[in-house]
């Protein structure tokens, strides 16, 4: 990953005019979409456009993206607009800063994630999780976290992990979810040395960093992930690419019995990232689609032994 856009050199932009409200819905789904670090959103009012418009959105790439990718993504939204949108580069400034603010409070099951501004929202029966504008991925705000914490509170109605391990922590929001409910370790890891002091920050933000250990990894070969598994509870918020590369390393982390949520898919990327994790012996136990997009949570026999 990046750590920040350079402030010279070449930037690239996505454009695509819409009406209003399809500007702003597309403009916060795309910036949740990939990681601030790498990449900034805007929607904004513009003049003299054609009857229907008014509004444009702008995506802002630090490093020349995949069009087809970017287009998929838009479909998800605005499928209609999708082959209208125009890529372009241009001269780079600072893109980063506005990329995730004005979020709105996400409530889902017993977690709030909100900014400093919406502690008041948070009842005395809700887990509250600050997140405040920063260069890592996942406020909560979008539908991959959404499902992951999901299966968070879900999980927590049966069970309560011993040890819970965060792929890709980003900004530590499923790490800190599982510290904050089930009060047990957590390990949570990512390939972003950014990301991680990130996470780090917020969790002691959230009085959550006692049960976190932090781990700046660039995936799960090191010593660290087996001495302190197995995991009842491995959570997995990335994208396809990364999922299947670490499925055998992965299940070889998770305990008899224990749960594994993959999130990060588009729906036409769910059956090749469970076909990955079942030729490790993983099996789903469900699906949940959350605004265009899949969290799959599979689970490792009871009696199955640990791969080695």
């Amino acid at each position: 990953m990046l750590e920040g856009l350079p402030p010279n050199g070449a930037s690239h932009v996505m454009r695509l005019d819409a009406p209003e409200d399809t500007a702003r819905t597309l403009a916060e789904f795309l910036g949740e979409s990939f990681d601030p670090a790498e990449v900034a959103t805007s929607a904004f009012e513009i003049e003299n456009v054609a009857e229907g418009s008014g509004w444009a959105v702008e995506v802002y790439f630090g490093e020349p993206p995949d069009e087809e990718m970017v287009r998929e993504l838009v479909a998800v939204v605005a499928p209609d607009l999708a082959p209208l949108a125009v890529f372009a580069t241009l001269d780079k400034k600072d893109w980063v800063a506005a990329s995730l603010e004005g979020l709105a409070p996400v409530a889902i099951g017993r977690f709030v994630v909100h900014g400093s501004h919406d502690r008041a929202v948070v009842g005395p029966n809700q887990i509250g999780i600050e997140i405040e504008a920063a260069l890592a991925f996942g406020t909560g705000h979008h539908g991959t976290t959404k499902g992951c914490l999901a299966a968070i509170d879900a999980f927590g109605k049966k069970r309560r992990p011993a040890r819970t391990l965060d792929v890709g922590t980003g900004t530590g929001v499923l790490a800190m979810a599982a510290a904050r409910l089930f009060h047990a370790p957590v390990l949570a890891s990512d390939i972003d040395r950014v990301a991680v002091a990130t996470a780090r920050a917020n969790a002691r933000a959230n009085r959550a960093a006692p049960e976190i250990t932090f781990l700046h990894a660039p995936g799960l070969g090191a010593g660290d992930f087996r001495r302190a598994g197995p995991y009842d509870l491995i959570l997995a918020n990335i994208l396809l690419a990364p999922l299947k590369l670490i499925a055998r390393p992965l299940a070889r982390l998770v305990a008899p019995g224990g749960t594994v949520v993959l999130s990060g898919l588009l729906p036409s990327h769910a059956n090749a990232a469970l076909a990955a994790y079942r030729a490790q012996g993983l099996h789903l136990v469900r699906k949940r689609t959350i605004e265009g997009w899949v969290a799959l949570e599979l689970t490792a026999s009871a009696g199955r032994p640990r791969r080695r």
